[in-house]
């Protein structure tokens, strides 16, 4: 597990969500999804959008990882985790302990 999400999460067990005052919304306009906080816009692909709606706060970093090998071909563990960090540390995501 790269070093940076082992220190926001700590495990595959942890269960990410998105942050209270983060929505994820498909914004017509656009005709793509985004996250939406209160100073941004943050445009996502269709792999960040996959990613996010698996993150509901009861499934594990463990089973998200699982889920998204089930629906996609040559998925990175590590790009994953990558993803899940960069919103951690940009507090757009939050993690309950495993």
């Amino acid at each position: 597990m790269p070093s940076t999400m082992r220190m926001q999460t700590g495990s595959d067990a942890d269960r990410p969500r998105l942050a209270r005052h983060v929505r994820l919304k498909f914004d017509p306009a656009r005709q793509q999804h985004v996250l939406l906080t209160p100073e941004t816009v943050t445009l996502l692909n269709d792999t960040g959008v996959a990613i996010l709606e698996l993150c509901d706060g009861q499934r594990t970093v463990a089973e998200i990882l699982t889920g998204l090998r089930d629906r996609y071909d040559g998925v990175s563990d590590d790009e994953v985790r990558l993803f899940l960090a960069d919103l951690l540390v940009k507090r757009r995501m939050e993690v309950s302990r495993g």
